[in-house]
């Protein structure tokens, strides 16, 4: 199979968000068919220097290849995926991800995160997301540079 060339991720609009929550209600909803946000939540929105910030995985599937069991794949359409049939918690992806967006919930033994499905798109009020094409390499390249690799 050949790799995805490109993958919808995250856009913020930090000048667009008041704070409300929803989208990480929503995403809650997806991920444990909660309404809580919070930690069961793979976007997280917080406040700094006085302006909302957002964290989310943007898909750069640098964790792939650390899976001791390879339960992280990256599909057809781009999105990295875990695999909880595969995988056996030992939280080393969690560890590893470069942007923090691998999410671990209490009472849960695998991790997850944002798997670019809308849903905090659709919630948001104020239209401070959307769903973004992005070239995978481009995705990859920002990332190790902000990693300070070349």
């Amino acid at each position: 199979m050949k790799d995805a060339e490109t993958v919808k991720i995250l856009a913020f609009h930090a000048e667009k968000c008041k704070g409300c929550l929803e989208c990480m209600k929503a995403c809650s909803q997806v991920h444990f068919k909660t309404d809580e946000g919070s930690e069961k939540s793979a976007i997280q929105i917080s406040k700094k220097n006085g302006s909302y910030i957002m964290n989310a995985c943007d898909q750069c599937g640098l964790c792939l290849d650390l899976c001791p069991v390879g339960a992280l794949t990256r599909k057809k359409n781009g999105v990295v995926w875990l695999d909880k049939k595969i995988c056996i918690g030992c939280q080393a992806c969690v560890g590893f991800c470069p942007t923090n967006s691998m999410r671990k919930a209490k009472n849960h033994i695998e991790p997850f995160k944002c798997i670019s499905c809308g849903a905090c798109v659709r919630a948001c009020p104020e239209n401070a997301l959307e769903l973004v094409e992005k070239q995978v390499q481009l995705i990859k390249k920002t990332v190790y540079h902000k990693l300070g690799a070349e």
